[in-house]
């Protein structure tokens, strides 16, 4: 009997599933949650966000978000400030206090990545992640 390929979708998942229990392992002291953490990287590429639209990006509902962002104000690495269009939304921008946090993040992010891809060449690993990106783009597309 021939054995039928694993799917793709539950490839995909376990991968996801194993990089971030790895992420989560890697973290050193400044232990931030995996939502905590994604929240930081999207607010600092999208500084000054409406908070509306950050919990669009991160694909959580506006009182997930908002429980989350009163997380990092407590610890101090992201502040709401008044939208000045729009007197009844804010914009979210990361403090100082979060650039250790983002630089942790990004080098456990890179230990990971790195671990993921052991053992497979430059080439290979370009086109894993290539093939990757074109299978997102291809299920965000029409």
């Amino acid at each position: 009997m021939d054995q039928q390929p694993e799917p793709i979708g539950l490839i995909i998942a376990d991968l996801a599933r194993l990089m971030k229990r790895r992420f989560y392992d890697s973290l050193g002291e400044n232990q931030l949650t995996m939502a905590q953490s994604r929240a930081l990287i999207f607010v600092s590429q999208n500084e000054g966000v409406r908070q509306v639209d950050l919990a669009e990006l991160l694909e959580v509902k506006p009182i997930t978000l908002a429980r989350l962002l009163d997380q990092l104000m407590g610890e101090g690495l992201v502040e709401r400030r008044q939208d000045p269009t729009d007197r009844r939304a804010f914009r979210i921008y990361l403090t100082p206090a979060a650039q250790p946090y983002l630089d942790e993040i990004r080098a456990v992010g890179e230990r990971v990545r790195d671990r993921a891809l052991r053992g497979l060449n430059r080439e290979d690993a370009e086109a894993a992640t290539k093939t990757l990106q074109r299978i997102r783009e291809n299920l965000l597309g029409e």
